[in-house]
């Protein structure tokens, strides 16, 4: 069995509804992938299931969660290794973790993107780029930047953001 980790891009279903995590661990269940478990209610999920390539299983969760949500969504997937590897990669580490975004993509993002991103960062921001995906020291508020409408999909490709506290919260549940 290999464990993974996926992220669900939005697990808003509409205005004032959200997906409840039971629900999302009774959908990986119901899939057929073992063992699975939420951190906090963002749409982070941990499970267990047979190797299989990650396209795959992506959508595999995808047309689950269409079919009991009733709404499409975005997931991203990664192995536990490469979780683990994401998490101790952290450019920022001595910065405040709840300030720190990490776009994580389903396909690499290369370096050609960085200098249109840091048009749009305020003083004091710091943007890298480590295997893909994109780390952003906010220096603040995320919520309080011009960058954030620069972070879609339409914009970079299928992907989603958590800060580095998830990131870090997420691999603990892997050890």
């Amino acid at each position: 069995m290999t464990t993974y980790v996926a992220l669900l891009h939005s697990i808003v279903l509409g205005p004032g509804r959200r997906v409840v995590m039971a629900d999302l661990k009774a959908m990986a269940s119901g899939l057929g992938f073992a063992n699975p478990r939420t951190w906090v209610a963002t749409g982070n999920l941990i499970f267990e299931g047979e190797e299989a390539p990650l396209a795959t299983i992506e959508e595999r969760l995808e047309a689950g969660f269409r079919d009991r949500f009733g709404k499409p969504v975005d997931i991203i997937l990664r192995t536990a290794p490469a979780w683990k590897r994401l998490a101790a990669q952290n450019p920022f580490p001595e910065r405040n973790g709840a300030e720190i975004g990490i776009r994580v993509m389903r396909q690499p993002l290369g370096p050609a993107v960085l200098p249109g991103l840091e048009a749009f960062a305020r003083p004091g921001m710091a943007l890298a780029l480590v295997d893909g995906d994109l780390w952003i020291d906010f220096a603040g508020e995320p919520s309080e930047v011009r960058l954030l409408s620069h972070l879609t999909t339409r914009k970079l490709g299928i992907g989603t953001l958590r800060n580095a506290n998830t990131v870090k919260a997420l691999a603990a549940m892997l050890a």
